[in-house]
C-alpha cells in the first residue's frame, strides 16, 4: 500500500524555433544539462515496422536493440565529471532517450526539458518514479496521445489516460532500476493511495485505489545514505533463489500486514485520532519493518533511526522504498496520551510536541534530515498556459520562462514559482489541472 506525498516534481517544456534542431535534458538538481541534435539520434531504430512501439501499447520489457541503439549518445553524457556521479547521469538521460525516442517523431521540433524536483534523491521517496511521469505525460501530449484533462472528461477516460501515463513511467523505471514492482510510478500517476499487487509481469498489476485514505500524522526522515533500488531488488531476488521458501512466506507475511492495513484503514470506525486504533497500525507496521530487515533490505542507519524513534515513545518507524538506506517513515502517537507500550491511560506521560521536539534534536545531531509533508493528494497534473501566479506583486499571467524555472532556490523556490500547494499563495495554486476519476 503506498500514498502519494506533496513533495513533487516539476517538468517545463520549451519549444524552440524550427531552425533549432536540437533537443537538451536540464536537471538543474543534479548538474545535468546535456544536449543531443535531433536528426543524429537513431529513429530508423525505432521506427523499424519489426519493433516499432505504439503509445498505447502495453510495454513489459524493454528492447535490447532500442538501448544498444541509445548508448553511443548515452555515454556522450558528462564525461569528465566523477564516476558515481555520470552514473546518475547516464541512467538519467538514458530513461529520457528511450521514452523520447519511443513516443517522439523526427518531426518533433527541437526543445528544452527542464527538471526541478522537491523530493530528496534516492531517498526511498519516488523520486525517479515522479520524474518518470512527468517525462512521460509531457511526451504523451506532445504526441497528442492524451487529452485533458479537464473538469468534464469521463471517469473512464481519465483512467485509461493515466494508465497510459503510468505505463510509460515504468518504462522509464526499468531504465533506472532494472526491476521495479511499479508501485511508485503507479502512486505519483493516480495520487491519493493505492493497494498494489504485481506477481505476473507480462500483465498489467493489480491496483486497488484508496479512496478515503485517512490523514495520518506521519513523519519522514532521510538517512542520507545513498541506496540503490536495483540492488535492494537483487538482494531479495538472491535470497529467493537460495531460500525459496524462507522467501517465499516472509513475504506472504508481508502481504497479510498489507490487507490487515489496508481493511483497517478502510473501516468507518478508523479514526486518526483514536489512540488505539494507531497503536494497531503501528504495532503492523513494526512488524512489517522486522520482516523487511529479515529479508535483508534495511541498513544500520535506519536502525539506528528507528532506536532513536522507539526511545522517544512518539511512534512506530519503517523503512519506506526499497530500503538500504534512504527514509524511513514514522506514524506518530496521538497527542494525548503516550506510553513506551503505545497503550492509553489517565495520566500521560508527555506530550507528543515535547518529544518531538527531543527527538529531532538527536536527529539533527546524528546528521538526519526531516520532512514535513501530507499524504493522498492528487496525481499527475498539467499547469498549461504555464503562468505566474504566486502571491507576490509580480503581474500574475507572466509565462514562467526557462530563466525564472532555472534560478528559483531550492524547494521552497520551485514551490513558491510553480508549485501545486504554492508557498506563500494561501495553498492550492490556481491553474494546475489533474486527471481524476
Amino acid at each position: 500500500m503506498a500514498a502519494a506525498i506533496s513533495l513533487r516534481s516539476y517538468l517545463l517544456v520549451t519549444t524552440l524555433s524550427k531552425t533549432r534542431r536540437s533537443l537538451t535534458l536540464n536537471f538543474r538538481d543534479i548538474s545535468l544539462d546535456h544536449t543531443w541534435n535531433i536528426d543524429e539520434l537513431p529513429w530508423e531504430i525505432f521506427s523499424h515496422p519489426s519493433h516499432k512501439t505504439r503509445y498505447y501499447d502495453f510495454v513489459t520489457s524493454l528492447n535490447p536493440e532500442f538501448v544498444k541503439a541509445l548508448q553511443p549518445h548515452v555515454d556522450a553524457v558528462s564525461p569528465d565529471t566523477p564516476i558515481a556521479e555520470r552514473k546518475v547521469h547516464h541512467a538519467a538521460a538514458s530513461s529520457f532517450l528511450y521514452l523520447y525516442m519511443s513516443l517522439g517523431s523526427a518531426s518533433f521540433p527541437g526543445a528544452i526539458y527542464t527538471m526541478r524536483s522537491t523530493i530528496p534523491i534516492g531517498a526511498g521517496l519516488g523520486s525517479s518514479a515522479s520524474i518518470q511521469v512527468c517525462i512521460a505525460t509531457a511526451l504523451l501530449i506532445q504526441s497528442r496521445a492524451l487529452s485533458g484533462p479537464h473538469p468534464d472528461q469521463m471517469p473512464e477516460e481519465a483512467k485509461k489516460q493515466l494508465e497510459r501515463i503510468n505505463q510509460w513511467a515504468f518504462v522509464g523505471e526499468m531504465l533506472i532500476h532494472g526491476n521495479p514492482s511499479g508501485v511508485d510510478n503507479t502512486v505519483a500517476s493516480h495520487g491519493k493511495a493505492v493497494l498494489f499487487k504485481r506477481s505476473d509481469y507480462s500483465k498489467p498489476p493489480v491496483v486497488r485505489t484508496v479512496k478515503e485514505f485517512p490523514e495520518l500524522p506521519l513523519l519522514i526522515v532521510d538517512t542520507q545514505q545513498a541506496k540503490s533500488t536495483a540492488a535492494e531488488v537483487a538482494k531479495v531476488a538472491a535470497l529467493k533463489k537460495t531460500q525459496p521458501a524462507v522467501a517465499e512466506h516472509i513475504l506472504d507475511a508481508i502481504d497479510s500486514i498489507t490487507e490487515s492495513a489496508h481493511e483497517m484503514i478502510s473501516s468507518p470506525s478508523f479514526s486518526p485520532t483514536d489512540p488505539t486504533a494507531i497503536a494497531k497500525l503501528g504495532s503492523l507496521m513494526s512488524i512489517n519493518h522486522g520482516l523487511l530487515y529479515t529479508l535483508g533490505v534495511s541498513h544500520p542507519k535506519l536502525e539506528r533511526l528507528r532506536q532513536l524513534v522507539e526511545e522517544s515513545g512518539v511512534g512506530w518507524t519503517k523503512l519506506t522504498g526499497a530500503g538500504g538506506g534512504g527514509c524511513a517513515i514514522t506514524l506518530l502517537k496521538p497527542d494525548a496520551t503516550m506510553q513506551e507500550d503505545g497503550q492509553t491511560t489517565s495520566k500521560p506521560t508527555a506530550t507528543r510536541a515535547a518529544a518531538l521536539q527531543t527527538l529531532e534534536a538527536e536527529l539533527e545531531n546524528e546528521g538526519f534530515e526531516k520532512f514535513e509533508t501530507t499524504l493522498g493528494g492528487d496525481g499527475v497534473g498539467v499547469l498549461w498556459p504555464a503562468v505566474l501566479h504566486n502571491g507576490s506583486d509580480e503581474e500574475g499571467g507572466e509565462e514562467i520562462d526557462q530563466e525564472k524555472f532555472c534560478t528559483a532556490e531550492g524547494r521552497e523556490g520551485v514551490e513558491r514559482l510553480v508549485g501545486v500547494n504554492g508557498v506563500g499563495d494561501g495553498g492550492r495554486r490556481e491553474g494546475w489541472k489533474f486527471w481524476r476519476f
